[in-house]
């Protein structure tokens, strides 16, 4: 029996949305579990999207995703009524809106963490038994505990996040910058990319993404692909897996929206030579 390799690429293709759809959980567990100690009185829907810009961001990428999706590839030209044309436009608008604000919200981490403060002299993890947690990660505090408590790290002085009873010391704090500022400029690049391949689907439903346009679009997408690249990379080198995963995974799926344009285009194009015959 031979399975179609259009059937395949499409199961492929799917199994890999899923699996972003499944990083949205992942992400709430990660930040959760730092918002108990972010916010021990409770979260505030002001500083909602503070302690959860990745899992609000992760989601509305994914609808965002799928109406790309439905757009460029499941949806053929009649099935664009007036109200389905409303209804996809206004889901964009508000995963729009969502993913700006999770930018803003990532910005947001990156002040918390530039706003720790020096711990007195002469302090030791040792001596915060119990009561404090070390982080370990940007979004992981590990509980110091009498048998742990010399396993971090003790590059000197240690730091203490604002309002939290969590600290970390000048190396971990060093790594723990360095990944938010990872975490902006990726949100950053994503806003770009999208940008364009907005104007991409706009100009292609006009039939003007050809020529000069066209090799401008591809060439902007190629650096801002290649910075994406670079970000997953270093996840990998850090060791946050979630991170690195969830970068690799949306990737491929924006390889697949990209495939998903140029088929369109290719189908335009043979569908106005056709014409062009048959007129001739």
């Amino acid at each position: 029996m031979t399975i179609n390799r259009l059937v395949l690429f499409r199961a492929f293709k799917y199994v890999v949305y899923a699996f972003l759809a499944m990083n949205i959980y992942w992400f709430f567990i990660e930040e959760h579990a730092v918002v108990a100690l972010q916010f021990p009185d409770g979260v505030e829907f002001a500083r909602l999207f503070e302690a959860y810009a990745a899992t609000i961001d992760t989601a509305a990428w994914v609808i965002l995703l799928l109406m790309f999706e439905l757009e460029t590839s499941v949806l053929e030209d009649h099935h664009f009524t007036r109200g389905v044309t409303w209804t996809v436009q206004i889901v964009r608008i508000i995963c729009y809106a969502l993913i700006v604000r999770a930018f803003f919200g990532y910005i947001e981490n990156l002040l918390f963490f530039d706003g720790v403060s020096v711990m007195a002299a002469g302090t030791d993890l040792c001596t915060l038994v119990d009561q404090w947690s070390y982080a370990v990660d940007l979004d992981e505090f590990e509980a110091i505990t009498p048998g742990n408590c010399s396993s971090f790290g003790t590059a000197l002085p240690l730091y203490q996040f604002p309002g939290m009873n969590a600290v970390v010391d000048s190396v971990g704090l060093f790594d723990i910058r360095a990944l938010a500022w990872v975490d902006v400029i990726n949100a950053g690049v994503w806003l770009l990319v999208v940008m364009v391949l907005e104007l991409d689907v706009q100009l292609q439903e006009k039939n003007q993404l050809k020529g000069a346009v066209l090799k401008t679009s591809n060439g902007l997408k190629f650096v801002f692909y290649s910075l994406l690249f670079l970000a997953a990379v270093y996840w990998g080198i850090k060791g946050d897996f979630v991170d690195f995963w969830d970068a690799f995974l949306w990737l491929v799926a924006f390889f697949f929206i990209e495939l998903n344009v140029v088929e369109w285009r290719h189908e335009t194009e043979a569908a106005q030579a056709k014409s062009g015959i048959e007129q001739y």
